[in-house]
């Protein structure tokens, strides 16, 4: 049961505890900046069970303990809150769909969007908190309106803006990320310094409910009897070049495990789930001059008239220059160069003006140039 706190006490913050170095390390700054903090850990999903999971990773017993050991270092109260069937409904399932569609999702950012900020933000409320902290490498600063902008984090090799896009705007000015001007190497020594248990700890690079890296094993696990079934390799001329196991198994841009290596090296260049066809071909076929984004998400009232742009199609793909249409509840993307990084369906498309967020969507359609 969780304990309100005294509601006067306007310093108390609700730290969002994953159990890993970052989020600890961001509890123990506030504990030593005179904040009366109080560590929280969603119960999202059980990893236990398989071989990756040996060693600690996101959602298993040993990242829950490690939170509570942290908690208990710097005398905090410490609470885990199961969230799981909200975390498989709106995050799993929907990883589930967008593969068997044979679109690449991305779990991270919608855990973020429709798990992670609303709950946590409700309970720290609940519990009379001024903010709710978590470890993320991001910014949030006072634009020239006096509301809270998202920013990338000092650290550019750390940060998780691309990730965060989509958490509402009303919501940005109760949220700390105490770690957005650090880099790792100082979060690793602060929590040194502070005799933090885990400090040491390794990151986890895998999804969450996928520790094994294995993305088409679990969707064909999760989705049983409806998982995809093979179908046909095709070149961009339609000639069948080989077979495939299920649509779940490629995402656009990829290149290793297609089986049709000979002469130039092809890409996956379209994935058609209604067909069961996987279209494959030369890179130069990935190159795209603008694309469409739907769903798109904006820190305010929405622009209705194009604008100059940084945009990122991948967390770890570099931003280039566009040009931005909004259209509806969307967007058409303009590209000032062929950009030949395979823009997936499924994955977001965030736009930046230098380290500043200022809106982002889902990519809908990866039509080649022509």
């Amino acid at each position: 049961m969780l304990v309100p706190v005294d509601p006067l006490a306007r310093d108390t913050v609700v730290v969002a505890l994953s159990g890993g170095v970052d989020s600890s390390t961001a509890a123990a700054l506030l504990v030593e900046a005179g904040h009366r903090v109080v560590g929280l850990t969603l119960r999202l999903y059980d990893a236990r069970g398989t071989a990756a999971s040996a060693g600690g990773r996101c959602c298993g017993p040993r990242d829950i303990e490690d939170a509570r050991a942290v908690c208990a270092h710097l005398g905090i109260p410490f609470y885990v809150v199961n969230h799981a069937d909200e975390f498989r409904h709106a995050v799993i399932d929907d990883f589930v769909a967008e593969y068997i569609a044979g679109r690449t999702p991305n779990p991270c950012v919608r855990c973020n969007e429709r798990v992670k900020f609303g709950p946590l933000l409700r309970r720290a409320r609940a519990l009379g908190a001024r903010a709710l902290a978590t470890g993320h490498y991001a910014r949030l600063e006072p634009g020239p309106d006096g509301a809270a902008r998202l920013l990338r984090a000092v650290d550019a090799a750390k940060d998780q803006s691309y990730f965060l896009f989509a958490m509402p705007a009303a919501d940005r000015g109760d949220v700390l990320f105490p770690l957005g001007g650090l880099g790792k190497d100082e979060v690793r020594a602060h929590a040194r310094r502070l005799g933090l248990p885990n400090a040491d700890k390794s990151e986890s690079q895998e999804i969450c409910f996928v520790p094994d890296g294995d993305h088409a094993g679990f969707v064909a696990r999760a989705a049983g009897a409806a998982a995809p079934a093979g179908g046909e390799v095709v070149d961009e001329t339609g000639a069948v070049v080989g077979r495939h196991d299920g649509v779940h198994r490629f995402t656009v841009g990829q290149r290793r495990g297609l089986g049709v290596a000979h002469g130039e090296p092809r890409y996956v260049v379209g994935v058609d789930a209604l067909r069961r066809r996987v279209v494959v071909g030369p890179r130069r076929l990935l190159e795209r001059r603008s694309l469409r984004v739907g769903d798109v998400r904006w820190p305010g009232a929405p622009p209705v008239e194009p604008f100059r742009a940084l945009v990122q199609i991948r967390h770890r793909h570099r931003p280039v220059a566009a040009r931005v249409v909004p259209a509806g509840d969307g967007a058409r993307v303009d590209f000032d160069d062929p950009m030949d990084a395979g823009a997936a369906p499924g994955q977001a498309a965030v736009f930046y003006d230098g380290p500043v967020v200022l809106g982002g969507g889902w990519i809908v359609d990866d039509a080649p140039s022509s």
